[in-house]
């Protein structure tokens, strides 16, 4: 059963970095939509709002509570993503309130004992409205996937863009429904798979940065396409360690050698995108959510890599 103290702390620290990451897939939608799909636009401007509200109160209970290294990785917000947002909604006319990005500035992490169970009982009933808002959420996404496929919708998100941001909400949901049943997310246990899934979202993000420069961007293009490449071998050895054909602790070390390199190639993307110096149809606030998520898999991989140097010492 999970501890009360590591319940709150992991379900919080879900949330800051998820929440954030569902209502911006929710605006990715809604300004992917040409104006025949009115309804789909307004059903994804309300998720969006929704998932506003759901990252506001997780805002509210995580001071002094979530652990400072998911605070101090990038991974919550980076340098960027203050200005992400104000430039995104001035291109695009949607309102993305800044506000809660200022007060994730200012959050503290660490110090919480556990003995609180009025703040239990909140984190509680957090989830559980997260649960039911991921799901509807995963059955939105499943209803645009299948009019795409079936040409019966037209978005500029391409088709591997819906499907990638449905297995992340997926993903998600499976956590959130763990920690509620009381079982313990041990990532470190978990490594392989999670190294799977990243790998995966990495190779994607370089495969959608090189389809969304411009033809006159080149040496970009040549850039994203080789990181492309990388992480999907990355992907198959990941494959490969759990079925344990090669040693796991190669493919930790190749993943996280990779996953710094492109995090830098997606920060120096997301400055020229702000600055104007990069020609594309990359939109400053998506740019800084695949910086965000190199971030948190960053996070993970130095987490994976330390409990495997502790397992080797302490057997």
């Amino acid at each position: 059963m999970l501890p009360n103290k590591d319940f709150v702390r992991q379900s919080l620290d879900i949330h800051l970095f998820f929440a954030r990451i569902m209502k911006e897939h929710s605006f990715f939608l809604q300004v992917g939509f040409t104006p025949r799909d009115t309804d789909f636009i307004h059903e994804a401007d309300g998720f969006g709002r929704a998932f506003d509200k759901l990252l506001g109160e997780t805002i509210s209970l995580s001071n002094g509570v979530v652990s400072p290294e998911v605070l101090q990785s990038g991974e919550v917000i980076t340098q960027y993503t203050l200005e992400a947002e104000m430039a995104s909604s001035y291109l695009t006319g949607v309102r993305i309130p800044t506000e809660l990005t200022e007060a994730e500035a200012g959050l503290s992490g660490g110090g919480f004992t556990g003995a609180n169970p009025i703040l239990e009982q909140r984190v509680f009933m957090l989830n559980q409205r997260a649960m039911n808002l991921v799901a509807a959420l995963i059955q939105f996404k499943t209803a645009i996937l299948s009019n795409v496929l079936s040409c019966k919708m037209f978005t500029v998100n391409y088709p591997l863009l819906i499907e990638h941001i449905l297995r992340e909400a997926k993903l998600y949901l499976r956590m959130i429904q763990r920690i509620q049943n009381g079982e313990s997310i041990n990532v470190e246990r978990e490594a392989l798979e999670q190294e799977l899934f990243w790998n995966r979202i990495m190779a994607e993000h370089a495969k959608f940065i090189r389809g969304l420069l411009d033809p006159t961007e080149e040496e970009l293009f040549k850039m994203a396409n080789d990181f492309g490449n990388e992480f999907d071998q990355l992907t198959k050895a990941a494959k490969a360690a759990l079925e344990k054909t090669i040693p796991p602790e190669k493919v930790t070390e190749e993943s996280l050698k990779a996953t710094q390199a492109i995090r830098d190639f997606k920060a120096q993307g997301t400055r020229g995108l702000l600055e104007c110096k990069i020609r594309s149809i990359i939109i400053p606030l998506l740019a800084d959510h695949t910086l965000r998520e190199a971030n948190h898999y960053l996070r993970l991989l130095k987490n994976f890599k330390g409990k495997k140097v502790t397992d080797t010492a302490s057997g």
